[in-house]
């Protein structure tokens, strides 16, 4: 089983890009040029090595490799994306990697893409690049060429030396272990061993209601390969285990003013086999409240005349401060309810919540989050 953690080391120590390696600073799949170049990139790494995995590597500097980390990403979703655009898409992973000297909430993006040996090109147009484009990498350059029938594998050797050298043991396990239930013992830190191989370490505020057990500020590493599998500052999650599977439900807060609800949004199962596999499955349980429209339309004009406050530097009223906390899930609740010039308003707030309110600015990154998982459904 391959330590992430190691891996990433071992890549950001082999020279510098290449043909089956990238490093981002940070990718953005929101939006439609950060999609197509992030597709162009899986596009090229794919065909530059029909033969071993590719990867990229997502929040390091470029210029000294330092790492600086990327908010938790969950890729549920992300296959459908390539699936989508691409003609003989690969199999894509991306895995939030965990770095002890990060914040907790930040991790290191590694994007595996799987070989498939056939010709990947762009199913469609997206942003500048046209529908039948095919991409290969020209050292450490994505760029159009002309398919050769041809390509040359090069690099299955040094791959394959890469991926031994980051194979997990017990040392690495143990560490893992302990730097978990040290830095998270005052989220009542605790772990459970699967199939005598598979180490899952998880932390949460645990709180109880109507005799339920829910946990928020939530963690869960799988440790043996240094894999983050979920983390959330706000979010309510019930947490079930058996003796092969670990179960989350993850529950968001919804509502206006002071009449919230949770609902539940996704359920997530990891498997643990006896052939010394896992496997994920998630499933979308969110169901999107429905408001009267005379109310949404009231909300959404009061979130617009409070951006227009902020883009003018104009100081709130108490009342529009409370309101500014709710705008990113209000925005949200009105897209959901078929107000579909709300999803524009959102991604426009966001320059002015950033500067505003780094609290402010945390629900706008849950909004989209949450936006994100029922798109890509």
């Amino acid at each position: 089983m391959i330590n992430k953690r190691l891996l990433i080391k071992h890549l950001l120590a082999h020279n510098d890009e290449n043909s089956f390696y990238d490093k981002k600073r940070k990718i953005d799949i929101g939006q439609k040029e950060g999609k197509a170049k992030f597709l162009k990139h899986i596009c090229a790494l794919s065909n530059s090595n029909p033969k071993n995995n590719s990867y990229i590597v997502i929040g390091v500097e470029d210029e000294d490799n330092a790492i600086i980390g990327v908010d938790f990403f969950d890729d549920s979703k992300i296959q459908n994306l390539i699936n989508a655009y691409l003609t003989h898409p690969p199999i894509v992973q991306y895995e939030n990697i965990p770095f002890p000297h990060l914040p907790d909430d930040k991790v290191v993006g590694l994007v595996t893409i799987r070989a498939i040996g056939k010709l990947t090109s762009l199913r469609k147009n997206i942003w500048k690049y046209y529908g039948g484009s095919v991409f290969f990498r020209d050292g450490s350059i994505s760029m159009p060429k002309v398919f050769e029938s041809d390509i040359k594998d090069v690099n299955s050797k040094i791959v394959a030396a890469i991926e031994n050298n980051s194979q997990n043991n017990i040392e690495h396990t143990l560490n893992g272990v302990m730097d978990f239930m040290n830095s998270r013992k005052d989220f009542n830190a605790q772990y459970k061993v699967f199939k005598e191989y598979f180490v899952v370490c998880w932390a949460g505020q645990k709180k109880t209601v109507k005799k339920e057990v829910f946990y928020s500020r939530v963690d869960i590493e799988l440790i043996n390969e240094q894999v983050r599998l979920f983390f959330s500052a706000l979010d309510e999650v019930s947490i079930t285990i058996t003796d092969d599977s670990f179960k989350i439900i993850e529950y968001v807060n919804l509502g206006f003013k002071k009449s919230f609800k949770y609902y539940p949004l996704e359920e997530t199962i990891i498997n643990f086999h006896d052939n010394a596999n896992y496997n994920i499955e998630k499933k979308l349980l969110f169901e999107p409240p429905q408001f009267n429209k005379k109310t949404l339309h009231h909300i959404y004009n009061t979130n617009n005349a409070i951006l227009e406050k902020l883009k003018k530097g104009l100081t709130l009223t108490n009342n529009e401060l409370v309101d500014l906390n709710n705008l990113p899930s209000t925005y949200l609740i009105c897209y959901l309810n078929d107000f579909p010039e709300a999803l524009d308003s959102l991604l426009k707030a966001k320059p002015y919540l950033k500067h505003y309110n780094e609290d402010v600015y945390v629900l706008y990154k849950e909004a989209l989050r949450i936006l994100r998982k029922v798109r890509y459904n």
